[in-house]
């Protein structure tokens, strides 16, 4: 039965220790697919052939965004949005996909079925999007907009420069305790448990960024008690979601738009290599799984970045 493989699955998810996002993503993808799959009557997994795999993102692609639900009770009045039917876009299409092709792969491996539905082919070819730069100049704007005097401010501004001096991502950087910190050789713990890939690793910081996260702390301590380095203004882990209002909100006051937390993340890695790094030790300190990942996610390299890249590594120019 579909139904129980699901669920199979979803447990497989937890015992392998993916992040609660990662599994929260399956299940909602595997949920709306079981209910199309219901719909057309097909309810055993060895059932689901390539056409039916078709058939299904054809209706998403007809059906618009937040047209289907599998809780129509819950109290999110999805018709109330503002893009409520709208087009669902091939990025959205592809993570559906992505995540059907992970389950039906386990399937697989389980030998509950003898090939996966999911084909290669079935994959939208998407542009991708050059990733959002920020200018130094930009960057000195922002956190000048910024009220230090403000405790939640004062905090964010610190986040944002560890976020671009580091490479984290912001959940990561949102649950670093006090107790991560090195501040001799300038470097922060991940736990596995706090990373994506669940797996520790060590981010740097630079000399600049010691005396400012020194700064903070005693700041900090004057007026909170908590062991997380940031807090809410109780003492209590930040939200991601929280944190991510709050830097768009900033950005829109000095005329930025998309602008949120991985921003940082991106301008780390593309400056990153604009200085001279390799991508090998780029991709150790991104926690990535692969070099193939980076290479995927971070390699916006532009004409004038190239040019500017070469003049710095010129052979004749170190010679004469």
């Amino acid at each position: 039965m579909l139904a129980r493989d699901i669920e199979m699955f979803i447990e497989h998810c937890g015992l392998k220790g993916l992040s609660t996002k990662t599994i929260n993503s399956y299940e909602q993808t595997l949920r709306l697919f079981m209910q199309y799959m219901d719909e057309q009557g097909i309810l055993l997994t060895e059932k689901i052939t390539h056409l039916a795999i078709q058939g299904y993102i054809k209706s998403i692609k007809e059906r618009g965004k937040y047209t289907v639900t599998t809780n129509p009770n819950s109290g999110n009045y999805p018709d109330r949005r503002v893009d409520f039917g709208k087009r669902v876009s091939d990025i959205t299409i592809n993570n559906y996909l992505r995540n059907l092709r992970v389950f039906f792969n386990w399937c697989v491996e389980e030998e509950l079925i003898l090939r996966s539905p999911v084909k290669k082919g079935d994959f939208v070819k998407v542009e991708r999007k050059p990733l959002e730069f920020v200018s130094d100049e930009d960057f000195k704007r922002l956190l000048k907009s910024m009220n230090s005097a403000s405790f939640s401010e004062y905090r964010d501004s610190i986040i944002i420069q560890l976020l671009l001096d580091t490479g984290m991502r912001v959940n990561e950087c949102l649950l670093i305790e006090v107790t991560d910190l090195d501040m001799v050789k300038r470097c922060i713990s991940l736990p596995a448990d706090n990373t994506k890939g669940k797996k520790a690793r060590y981010v740097f910081f630079s000399d600049k960024m010691a005396t400012q996260l020194q700064r903070w702390i005693k700041y900090k301590d004057r007026y909170r008690d908590s062991d997380f380095l940031f807090c809410t203004n109780k003492g209590k882990r930040i939200q991601v979601s929280n944190f991510e209002a709050n830097v768009r909100k900033y950005a829109q006051r000095i005329g930025l738009n998309d602008i949120h937390p991985h921003v940082f993340r991106n301008n780390f890695a593309k400056r990153f290599l604009m200085s001279g790094g390799d991508i090998y030790t780029l991709s150790r300190l991104l926690g990535h799984s692969s070099v193939t990942v980076t290479e995927q996610a971070y390699l916006d390299i532009t004409q004038n970045d190239l040019a500017e890249m070469y003049r710095k590594h010129s052979p004749l120019s170190k010679i004469i």
